[in-house]
């Protein structure tokens, strides 16, 4: 394919697939940590999510706690995203390192939301005020907690400053920057 279209095309699969697979990782990480059910924005993730997830349950059983169809619904995804990719810009296809190659974009994924969580919930702490009824804020702080508790009992408030979400994302970066580079050289390696 020219490269005219190829680069819009790509654009066009990244967003779409990265869309999703965000909403289904929010509903996996949501049903992990037991986050509120009935708010709002939950209900819309539950019924963006719930078509492919009730058809993949009745042959996927959950393990424990884990929603093991949530988890094959973002790898499929992700893996046909870069399937697509590598048709659309005509590279060759490597199933085997396509599939780890979508293991570590998920990892990365999941650094990525809880690192825009933890922004987006310092920003509306600063600018909400408690009149303000946002879905959002409570939601957040939920799928936050496992994070930003240690760093709170490290680092308690100090003069009305809370200063464990800074601590919270510089140990998310460098876990992140610790773990996906490696991983994606493994990758290239295998690609070859």
């Amino acid at each position: 394919m020219n490269s005219y279209l190829s680069e819009p095309l790509v654009f066009l699969v990244e967003i779409l697939f990265g869309l999703y697979i965000t909403v289904v990782m929010l509903r996996f990480l949501f049903q992990l940590l037991r986050v509120d059910f009935y708010n709002p924005v939950s209900q819309a993730i539950v019924k963006l999510t719930n078509p492919p997830l009730r058809i993949m349950r009745r042959a996927i059983p959950s393990i424990g706690k884990i929603d093991t169809s949530s988890v094959i619904l973002m790898l499929a995804l992700q893996y046909i995203s870069y399937i697509l990719i590598m048709l659309i810009i005509g590279a060759q296809l490597l199933p085997l390192a396509l599939l780890f190659l979508s293991i570590i974009e998920l990892m990365n994924h999941a650094f990525n939301i809880f690192i825009f969580s933890i922004i987006i919930l310092a920003v509306l702490s600063w600018v909400s005020t408690p009149y303000q009824q946002n879905p959002i804020a409570p939601l957040l702080d939920q799928l936050t907690r496992p994070v930003m508790r240690p760093t709170r009992r490290l680092i308690p408030p100090m003069g009305g400053i809370d200063l464990s979400p800074m601590v919270a994302l510089i140990v998310l970066f460098f876990f992140k920057m610790l773990l996906i580079p490696p991983l994606q050289g493994l990758a290239s390696q295998i690609a070859m």
